[in-house]
Parts: C-alpha cells; sequence; structure tokens
C-alpha cells in the first residue's frame, strides 16, 4: 500500500472574498493614479499652480484750477496714507481683526474712543465668543432667519454685562477701529486706512513690516490746498474724503461710470461740475493672485496721469477786491446803523464780460450775528433770490415798445393813479411828464404802471376809474419779455445748481404793476448780471462761464500744459426787436449815472471817466419769521456797464434787507463805484505791463506750484 498524501489546509471561503476585495481596491487606486498622473497630470498641476490676474485702479491727483491769467488758485498738497487691499477671495474677520492687531502696533488712531460704537464692541465680543453667541439662539429662531438676521440677533443679546468683562483700553480701541477700516475695503480697491496726521515714524514703520502686514500699503494720497484761502473757496467747492468715498445717493451713478467705492469725487461747486475733466486717468496695477487668493506680485499695466487742469474765467485779483470791498461796506452799514440794520446780513455782487459771458468776479458777503462773524458765500448770488425794484426797469421799457403799447417819444405825466381802492405812484412828486428815456433816468415807476396797464388792455385809464380792463395772459406776456434777458429763467451758466427766483401765482393788475418796477417776482444777482450784459451787448443773452479752458498737466517746468477744449461765447438767444428799441434804453441808462438816479451818489468821478450806464433799484421787501412779519425793509440794487459805447465789464448788485432809505447810506453806489474803480484801476497797471503781461503770470504761478510740489 502507498503511502497517503498529506492534505493541503484550505483557506476559509470568506478570507478569500476579503482578500479580492483588498486586491480590486488597489487596483483601482492605482488606476486611478495613472490616469491622474498619465492623462490628467498637467491639468491637476496647473489647478495646483494656478494665479489670477485681477486689475485694479489706483486714485492720482486731481486737476489743478487757475485764474484767467494763469494764477494758481487750487493745488494738491501729497499725504502719507496707509491703505488695505484684501485678498480676492476676501478675508476672514478672524483675519482682519489679527491684521488690526499687528497694524496697531505701528499706527495711532486720533480720536478712536469716538470712532468705536457699541456694535463694534459687541461684534468684537462676539469674534471672541462665538461659541456662546451662537447659544444665544435657539435652532427654532433660527430656521425663521437668514444669516444677517441671525447675526444681528446673536448682536443684541449680548448684554452690557458681558461686555464690562473686557477693559476696553485705548489700544484695544484703537484696534477695533483700524478693523472697522478694514472691514470697509472693497475686493482689491485700495481703501485708505490712515491718511491724517500720519508721521514719518508711522510711515517708515509700516514701510518697513509690509510682509507681515497682508494687503497693508504705505502710499501717498492727495488732499486740495487752495492757493487763495478766504475767497472764492465755495465757488470752487469740496471733494468727498477718503474715508467715505462716493457719497451714497450718487453712488450708483459713479459705478456705472467705472468709479470704486472709495474714490474721491466732486460734491459741489465746479469740483462737481468738472468731475469728468479734474479726476483723471487712474493708474492700473495688475494684481496676481494664488489658489488663496492671496497677492503674490504686482505690475503697473497702466501709468496714472493726473487730472486736467482748469483755467477759469474769474480774475483772482479782482475777485480778492471784489469780497474786501463788498465785506467792508456791509460792516459799515451795519455798524454805522445797528438798530435800523438789524436785518441786513448779505450784500451780493457780479462783474462779467458783457461780450462773452466770462464771470470775472462773483462776491456774497453774508453776516453771522449769532457769532459776530462774516463769511464769503459766493453761491448766494445763484441761489438766492431778491425783488431787484427799478434795476428791471429796462426790461419793462423794451416790452412796452416791442409790444406797441408805447413808441419811442410817448410821453405820460407822472401823477398818482388811482383805481377804487388801488392808489400808485413813484417815489418822487416832482417827476413830471417823461417819455421813456426820461422815465429810465427819474426812475418813474407810474410811467412803468402804464406799461403794464396797456399790456393788460386798458389804454384809457383815467384817475378814480372803478375798474380796468386786465386780461391775465398779459402777466405771461411781460414775463416771456424778461426771459429773454434772463429774468425768471436759468442762465446756463456751468454750475451744479442755480436758482430762478419766485415766481407770483396771482396775475392781478396791481401785481403786474409791481412786476413793471420790479416787486413781485424775485430774481438773482447772477440773473440781473445777464439781464444787463443781454442790454449792454445790444440784445445777444451769452451764457455765464466760470471755466475758460480745460487744459492737460503741465508740460515741462514754468509751463500751462496745451489746451484741450476752450469754450467760445455761447449766444443762448437774440433780442428780436427794432435796435432802436434797445439804443433808447442804452440812452436812458447812460442819463441814469449823468444827471438821474445815480448821479448824486459818488459817481461823478467815474461815470465820466469809464462812461458807465446802467440803473439803480429799491424795493420794498417784508421780513418774515415763523410766518409774521417782523418788519418792512428796502432792498438796493443797482445794475451797470462800461464804457456805454463798448461795454467790457457788466456788474449787477443786491443789498436785501436795507432797514434805511436809500440817502442814508447807500451801500449798492458805495460797492459799485469802488468796484468800477477797482476794475479799471487793474487794467490800467495789465496794460502798462504790455502784451505779454498775461504769459509772464501763468509761468509765476504755474512756478509757484512747481515750488510746492517739490
Amino acid at each position: 500500500m502507498g503511502k497517503k498524501k498529506k492534505k493541503r489546509a484550505q483557506l476559509p471561503f470568506r478570507l478569500n472574498i476579503l482578500f479580492l476585495f483588498v486586491f480590486l481596491l488597489f487596483s483601482g487606486l492605482i488606476l486611478q493614479l495613472g490616469v491622474v498622473q498619465i492623462l490628467n497630470g498637467e491639468e491637476a498641476q496647473d489647478k495646483i499652480n494656478r494665479t489670477e490676474n485681477t486689475v485694479s485702479d489706483i486714485p492720482v491727483p486731481r486737476g489743478k484750477m487757475y485764474d484767467r491769467f494763469g494764477r494758481l488758485v487750487l493745488d494738491n498738497e501729497p499725504v502719507r496714507s496707509i491703505t488695505y487691499t484684501p485678498p480676492k477671495r476676501g478675508a476672514s474677520a478672524e483675519e482682519r481683526l489679527d491684521l488690526a492687531e499687528k497694524l496697531a502696533e505701528f499706527i495711532d488712531i486720533e480720536d478712536a474712543e469716538d470712532e468705536v460704537r457699541e456694535r463694534d464692541k459687541k461684534e468684537y465680543w462676539y469674534l471672541l465668543n462665538q461659541k456662546e453667541s451662537e447659544d444665544k439662539l435657539s435652532a427654532e429662531e433660527a430656521e425663521d432667519m437668514d444669516v444677517s438676521e441671525q447675526y444681528q440677533a446673536m448682536l443684541d443679546r449680548i448684554t452690557d454685562e458681558e461686555l464690562a468683562e473686557i477693559e476696553w483700553d485705548d489700544s484695544l480701541l484703537e484696534v477695533i477701529a483700524i478693523k472697522k477700516e478694514l472691514d470697509a475695503a472693497s475686493e482689491l480697491s485700495p481703501h485708505i486706512v490712515k491718511n491724517e496726521n500720519v508721521t514719518e515714524e508711522e510711515y517708515a514703520q509700516v514701510s518697513e513690516h509690509l510682509n507681515e502686514l497682508t494687503g497693508i500699503d504705505a502710499t501717498i494720497d492727495w488732499n486740495r490746498i487752495s492757493a487763495v484761502e478766504g475767497t472764492f473757496q465755495d465757488i470752487i467747492g469740496n471733494i468727498s474724503t477718503s474715508e467715505r468715498g462716493i457719497p451714497s445717493e450718487n453712488l450708483e451713478y459713479y459705478l456705472s461710470r467705472g468709479y470704486s467705492r472709495n474714490d474721491r469725487v466732486g460734491t459741489s461747486g465746479l469740483e462737481e461740475q468738472y468731475e469728468s475733466v479734474l479726476k483723471g486717468r487712474k493708474e492700473q496695477v495688475e494684481y496676481i493672485t494664488d489658489s488663496a487668493g492671496k497677492i503674490v506680485s504686482s505690475e503697473v499695466v497702466t501709468e496714472g496721469q493726473r487730472g486736467n487742469d482748469l483755467m477759469l474765467s474769474i480774475d483772482m485779483e479782482l475777485q480778492q477786491a471784489v469780497d474786501k470791498i463788498a465785506r467792508e461796506e456791509l460792516k459799515t452799514a451795519i455798524e454805522m446803523h445797528p438798530a435800523k440794520n438789524k436785518y441786513m446780513s448779505d450784500a451780493l455782487v457780479v462783474m462779467m464780460n458783457p461780450q462773452t459771458g466770462e464771470v470775472l468776479a462773483m462776491s456774497g458777503q453774508h453776516y453771522d450775528r449769532e457769532n459776530d462773524e462774516y463769511h464769503n458765500q459766493s453761491y448766494r448770488t445763484l441761489y438766492d433770490a431778491h425783488r431787484p425794484g427799478s434795476a428791471v426797469k429796462g426790461a419793462s421799457v423794451l416790452a412796452g415798445l416791442d409790444s406797441g403799447v408805447i413808441s419811442p417819444g410817448t410821453v405820460i405825466n407822472d401823477t398818482k393813479i388811482k383805481i377804487k381802492d388801488l392808489e400808485k405812484s413813484s417815489y418822487s412828486s416832482s417827476i413830471g411828464h417823461v417819455d421813456e428815456v426820461e422815465a429810465l433816468e427819474k426812475s418813474s415807476n407810474v410811467y412803468m404802471f402804464h406799461i403794464a396797464m396797456r399790456l393788460g388792455g386798458e389804454f384809457n385809464y383815467h384817475y378814480g376809474m372803478n375798474s380796468i380792463t386786465f386780461n391775465p395772459e398779459s402777466f405771461t406776456t411781460m414775463r416771456n419779455y424778461f426771459k429773454q434777458f434772463g429774468l425768471g429763467v436759468e442762465t446756463g451758466i456751468d454750475y451744479p445748481y442755480e436758482s430762478t427766483g419766485y415766481v407770483g401765482k396771482e396775475p392781478q393788475p396791481g401785481n403786474l404793476m409791481d412786476y413793471a418796477i420790479g416787486q413781485y417776482d424775485t430774481f438773482t444777482t447772477m440773473q440781473l448780471a445777464q439781464y444787463v450784459s443781454t442790454i449792454a451787448n445790444d440784445g445777444y443773452r451769452i451764457r455765464p462761464r466760470l471755466v475758460n479752458e480745460v487744459r492737460q498737466p503741465k508740460a515741462k517746468k514754468g509751463e500751462l500744459g496745451p489746451v484741450i477744449e476752450s469754450f467760445n461765447t455761447d449766444v443762448l438767444n437774440k433780442i428780436v426787436m427794432n435796435e432802436q428799441y434797445l439804443d433808447r434804453v442804452h440812452k436812458g441808462f447812460r442819463k441814469v449815472f449823468t444827471q438821474g438816479t445815480a448821479a448824486n451818489h459818488g459817481w461823478a468821478q467815474y461815470s465820466e471817466k469809464y462812461k458807465v450806464a446802467g440803473k439803480t433799484g429799491t424795493a420794498e421787501n417784508e421780513v418774515y419769521k415763523d410766518g409774521k412779519k417782523l418788519a418792512d425793509t428796502e432792498n438796493l440794487s443797482l445794475v451797470g456797464y462800461a464804457p456805454y459805447d463798448d461795454p467790457e465789464v457788466a456788474f449787477a448788485i443786491i443789498v436785501p434787507n436795507n432797514g434805511i432809505s436809500n440817502s442814508q447810506y447807500d451801500i449798492n453806489h458805495k460797492i459799485g463805484t469802488r468796484i468800477i474803480g477797482k476794475y479799471f484801476e487793474l487794467k490800467e497797471e495789465r496794460d502798462k505791463e504790455g502784451v505779454n503781461s498775461e504769459l509772464s503770470q501763468s509761468e509765476e504761478g504755474e512756478q509757484e506750484a512747481e515750488d510746492k510740489d517739490e
């Protein structure tokens, strides 16, 4: 018998199944690794190494402003600035807090206590105690809230006792104030953390530790600085602060035009009107970020260029002189008669070239009684409308002549008008029989009343009538004539806002008579300047302007840049009427200053020498407060131009709420004589300097700017 074969040990079936499963699992892993390495290896590696390029805009200095002779008016002052640019993926609140703590080691935040609110403290407490904060809100409550509502609810439930657990010392408040600024930053857009009073030491410390401060940079920002402090600033206007950026009410408008939220923009005056010119071309920086969203490098792809410059129409030397004159005369009038002039607070003046529309000077002097201070508020010449009185009688006469209700040489006896209970007369009882020229010379109210009555349809007036014929549409007719001169409509000046004045709502005969002598509707000083300029300019109504040219930034030291755009004379309309009518008004306006209502008010040495023509005005004006009449006052006005045969300067003056009669202190004439005298004095000085005076002054102004930059 042979030997028996030894029986081989058998692995349990379940163990075989396990080995098979493990074998298949490893095979799958090896296969997947092969696919990744061989087929998708390059793509996977690209994902690991992937970076993203994003372009960000860096602000540049705004354009400068110069006066008509090239003298620097508004400049940029460089200031040290600390900025934060968040990563593209964003930064968590914890990361921003950590960054704020690091940055607080190098910079100080003034008035941090005032900047930090209770909500900011609660948000800080939340970051330190997130688990406790989340426990304050039940799951059932959270179901009915979105994320922001949940967060707000948790903050609301943080108690004063819990806040008191933290010592809110100055150093911690600085950290929280810095974090607030970091929180406000937009993605990949530099946000200013601090740019006021950044010391050299702070600037150097931050610069030295930039590698530790992710997203922080030490750069240069710019503030606007006036080269003519104390004058014209309100017309220049303001720009938004670097901390606030674009005002919320204009945010959508600017964002749609490529601005960033924290850009500084013009918010008033010429800064707002010419924002697109002054803003400049931003520097474009390309940021390269890694897959984690961190910035790994940056490169300037487009060089920035500061904004274009404005050459104003303003003669800054004349502007400063007019400010001084108006303020001195206003102060004198108030101090001489403090009781009677207790409601007088403004002196408003505009001077312009009637042939081109260039505004040479505009001054609004305002007296703040509460603080006993005088302020420059030139915007009042555009915003404040007043009854001008007889200054508008030139428009009334032309309306009468062109409508045919009077003819050249029509004589009317200046005697009291009485229609039932309505009585009206001129300021003087000795005017007598006058034609339209003499009516202007002697400022006959009655003559203008007759024009108004005839426009209304009454040609057969006699003293004591019970009623007169009156067509209410005559109000529209008269106002349409006035509008042709710029009275009651926008002048079109290059400025963000201007008033058109009050329009009376009661078309009654007496009111139309008052309208004809400037004692019903109200007008601004700029409207009056345009009106008298239209008469001076033989019926051409010119758009007033504050800017003559737009220039590129200077080409080299000591020079103004080339002209990009020049604003030519813009004729808004031409008065379509017989030139003889305008000649009659010119003649009447000239007589006002040679032998009429202005002749005895200090004009003797000016009216002949400079050939001044124009019209005086006094309007009754009531002062009200809370619906109660406080006093009856007078508005004093004066409009004119010179030389009358070839006008180069026109002016308008309004001094509202004078409490004394014109003869006691004729402030409108005192201002008028002095500003006309100053205008021609400066002109004579420049004529003596020769034809290169403007060039030399431009170079001088630009040299001053260069010195500031250096």
